[in-house]
């Protein structure tokens, strides 16, 4: 730091020396004058710029005002017709109407509001809906026409958005006609809707080649305090050029900055600064390189003062370093015994200073007998090449060893003899440090042999299973990252066993971990036995194998045969029993096959595809194989796109409910309707439960699903409520799922649900034989809130009697499974007769669905059942059908 000061002090002495003061009075004279220049440039720019935008800014503002006010003025004309027509008919309206604007007009329609209730309007088509609308009705509209007709005078509004699309500006005109007495009573106003997208285009603003950016404000004609409603912000943040719209009620503000913003600099500024370069050029170049001149005439005046005093210093400095550094000098002439050794010398071979003659003979004496011979060949050796290094031990009197390195070199004055001079000093400091250095790196070398066998050791261990010795899941994702790599050069083709052990679970379960650690080690050296000795086995996970063939392209490779082959062997080899404490434990396995030799190759997928494979297999009924094949890929992508339609269905509500009615047997009086869900795919239309209900239970989406069923079921019973249908309640299915959820009772208390209007549908084997704590609960909170609760499908579950007891439901149906053979098989009859009968001793009421011919409702109510549901009465129906359905009375005649 104190450098970089002094550095920056001497620059600034040397550029303030009096030989630049001309210098430096030209530039500042330069430097003023270039900034006035510039800054009387840019104002010169920038006013011509903001003329340039107020001339077209100037074209706009008058075609808008000239094109509102000529439409407003056809308004006009029309407001004086009405004034002397006050019972003008729809076709003398549109006459007149279609006259007024049939020239170029930007008027979109026209309506007449007698008593402020629009009873004319043209054009008619598009327009119909607006008939018979009150403005005071209207809290959007009413204000203004109030304003209208108080004020007697034109009200502007907008732009606002159009009910028919787009975006227009209201005029609306006072009509008054004549009245008793010769007063003015008033009739209503006329309202013309001004089209703002043919206004902006017929007044230039939409022109692409306009060269500049507008922007209006002044909504509803407040001029600048009314909101932005063209253009940006950023326009009307920029300095714009600012004018105002004069319209016939009121006015907008426009303002305009040329397109893309205002210009920064100048159009013409690099041509300025080129001149004004120049003509600095001209004055600072002759002034720079005098003083230029005058400096180096002085700077080399003080460079030979300075080097005369350097040289003073050199031997002082040169000194100071050899006592600093410790280092001994010695000189002597070629061939003569003589020589010269510093103080420094003498010290380091155990000699005193007494600056006494000194020759090779006491340098001889203290070289180790060992190095003698060595050093004196490295000396002589030095006099004949010019340059002498040499390294050796030294004994002192007192058998102190000391380690020299010495250096020295050939050199000759003029005629003067030859003469060598040297340095040497004490390295037995760094001997000894290099000899406990190669100690440190023999130790480490040694342990990084056992670290290596170690790392072997915790590398082996890392890639196989500790249990059977096989290689483990990180093992065989690298095996098959090497396989993808050879598969992509076409050098390699594989197949892949996914292995599963059948009943080892009960193993493990009934005796014990270490009969299952046997039973996978018994596993382990079957499969070995099984399988080719190329061929890859691993352990992946705890009862799961796999076995990987890996062949040469060029070769025949392994063809479908050979795998079946392979695979039976495994299930063949896999059922041998281990004899484990007394017990033969025996399991059995199922095998998923994939290649990629096939047209559905794909290396990466191979554990994916036998994976699959596998689980076709367990379902097939286990002990046995299956290959991965054309058949499960397509079902894998019609699943995966039925899912993604599901998930899709959901977010865009496409789930919706259809209803089927449900009947008294005695009445046939409609007690209630089903909430059944369906699924309006946009691609395959109306979709039941059976094509997506399998999928959205392992999307885990069927509680969602259930959810909007019910909001929906809600939405349509209200309105059946309003209009006075007789639906007593409505039925919605619950999953399970749904009523494991421990947020289920506090959304059904957001519903507001009327006790009795809703009742739950719980399937047979949900729960009723289950200890599930939060099931029950839910439930009674369910009857508390007033949802009765019915068993959905019964007589196909488990059930028992106690537990409709304990669950104490509403109605019990009877599944359509038992219904359909009723009519013509009597113990069948009597079986459902029976559950009818139980129903009623516990006081719950009996429905029946399947209900198809009326011959089975004829049979169902002389077995006492309470209700019916079925085809011989209605299919499942939207909410409008069902609707029309109920008010038409139908089943009465099919009946």
């Amino acid at each position: 730091m104190k450098l970089s000061i002094v550095g920056r002090g001497k620059a600034s002495r040397s550029i303030l020396r009096a030989t630049n003061i001309p210098a430096f009075l030209a530039l500042f004279v330069i430097t003023v004058s270039w900034l006035v220049a510039e800054h009387q440039n840019r104002r010169l720019f920038e006013q011509g710029q903001r003329a340039a935008v107020l001339h077209h800014m100037s074209v706009i503002r008058a075609r808008l005002e000239g094109n509102i006010s000529g439409n407003l003025q056809l308004a006009r004309g029309l407001v004086a017709i009405l004034a002397t027509e006050p019972d003008m008919d729809q076709a003398r309206f549109s006459a007149l109407v279609g006259n007024l604007l049939h020239g170029k007009s930007q008027i979109r329609h026209i309506a007449a509001a007698r008593d402020l209730t629009v009873t004319l309007v043209h054009p008619l088509e598009g327009n119909r809906q607006a008939l018979g609308l009150d403005y005071r009705d209207n809290a959007e509209q009413r204000a203004g026409a109030e304003r209208a007709r108080d004020t007697g005078d034109l009200v502007l509004a907008g732009p606002v958005d159009l009910v028919q699309g787009g975006r227009g500006i209201i005029g609306r005109l006072p009509v008054f006609v004549a009245g008793p007495r010769d007063g003015q009573r008033f009739w209503g106003i006329v309202s013309a809707v001004v089209d703002i997208d043919r206004l902006y285009e017929d007044s230039g603003m939409l022109d692409p080649d306009l060269p500049i950016d507008i922007a209006l404000s002044g909504h509803d004609g407040l001029g600048a305090q009314g909101a932005l409603f063209y253009g940006s912000e950023a326009t009307v943040n920029d300095d714009p050029v600012v004018a105002q719209v004069t319209l016939p009620s009121g006015a907008w503000q426009i303002a305009a900055t040329p397109r893309g913003g205002w210009p920064k600099t100048p159009t013409n500024l690099l041509t300025l600064r080129l001149l004004l370069g120049a003509a600095a050029a001209l004055i600072m170049v002759p002034a720079v390189i005098a003083g230029r001149l005058i400096d180096e005439r002085q700077r080399n005046i003080r460079t030979l003062r300075r080097r005369e005093a350097q040289l003073g210093k050199l031997s002082r400095r040169l000194r100071l370093a050899l006592d600093t550094s410790r280092v001994a000098v010695w000189e002597m002439n070629i061939g003569e015994p003589l020589q010269f050794w510093d103080a420094r010398m003498n010290e380091l071979y155990g000699y005193p200073a007494d600056g006494g003659p000194r020759d090779s003979s006491h340098w001889e004496r203290r070289v180790h007998p060992d190095d003698r011979e060595r050093a004196d060949v490295e000396f002589r050796k030095a006099l004949t090449e010019g340059s002498y290094t040499a390294q050796f031990r030294i004994v002192l009197d007192d058998g102190q060893v000391r380690h020299i390195r010495a250096m020295g070199a050939v050199y000759q004055e003029g005629e003067a003899p030859p003469r060598i001079i040297g340095v040497a000093w004490d390295v037995t400091a760094d001997v000894g440090l290099a000899e406990e250095l190669k100690r440190v790196n023999a130790l480490t070398e040694a342990r990084n042999v056992e670290l290596e066998a170690a790392r072997a050791r915790i590398e082996h261990n890392a890639l196989h299973d500790s249990l059977t010795g096989l290689p483990n899941r990180r093992y065989l994702d690298d095996l098959l990252a090497d396989h993808a790599g050879r598969f992509a050069t076409e050098s390699e083709r594989a197949a892949l066993l996914q292995i599963d052990l059948d009943r080892f679970k009960q193993i493990n379960d009934t005796l014990g971990h270490l009969a299952g650690d046997a039973m996978l080690v018994h596993a382990a050296g079957m499969l070995r036995a099984a399988v080719a000795e190329d061929d890859f086995v691993a352990r992946v996970g705890g009862d799961e194998f796999v076995v990987v063939r890996r062949w040469r392209h060029a070769d025949a490779g392994a063809g479908v045969e050979e795998l079946t082959a392979l695979a039976e062997r495994i299930v063949e080899r896999m059922q041998e029993p281990l004899s484990y404490q007394g017990h033969e434990c025996r399991v059995g396995v199922s095998v998923g096959i994939a290649s990629d030799m096939d047209s559905l190759a794909d290396p990466l997928r191979l554990l994916v595809n036998a994976d699959i494979a596998l689980y076709r297999a367990k379902d097939r009924g286990r002990n046995r194989y299956q290959f991965f094949n054309e058949a499960l890929q397509a079902e894998i992508v019609t699943t995966k796109r039925v899912a993604d339609d599901i998930l899709s269905g959901l977010e865009q509500n496409q789930f919706v409910a259809h209803y089927q009615p449900q009947f008294c047997a005695r009445t046939l009086d409609i007690v209630g309707v089903e909430a059944l869900a369906r699924w309006q795919h946009p691609g395959d239309g109306l979709l039941v439960p059976g094509a997506f209900m399998k999928i959205a239970e392992e999307l885990n989406v069927v509680a969602s699903i259930d959810r909007l069923i019910l909001e929906q079921a809600l939405v349509d019973f209200h309105a059946w409520e309003e209009i006075g249908l007789a639906i007593p309640k409505a039925s919605v299915n619950v999953s399970a799922r749904r009523l494991q959820d421990d947020e289920l009772i506090g959304s059904l208390r957001r519903m507001n649900i009327r006790p009795g209007a809703i009742t739950f549908e719980l399937v047979e084997s949900i729960f009723l034989d289950d200890n599930d704590d939060l099931t029950a609960w839910n439930v009674e909170q369910i009857k508390d809130l007033g949802i009765d609760i019915e068993i959905d499908d019964f007589g196909t579950g488990y059930a028992s009697i106690v537990s409709l007891m304990k669950l104490k439901p509403s109605r019990l149906k009877i599944d359509r499974q038992l219904v359909m053979p009723i009519v013509h098989s009597p113990g069948q009859r009597q079986l459902v007769g029976s559950i009818i009968d139980i129903g009623h001793s516990l006081g719950i009421e009996v429905l029946a669905e399947g209900v198809e011919t009326m011959e089975h409702a004829r049979v169902l109510k002389a077995l006492g059942c309470d209700a019916l549901q079925g085809y011989a009465f209605a299919r499942p129906m939207s909410g409008a059908d069902l609707v029309a359905f109920v008010q038409s009375r139908r089943w009465r005649r099919a009946s």
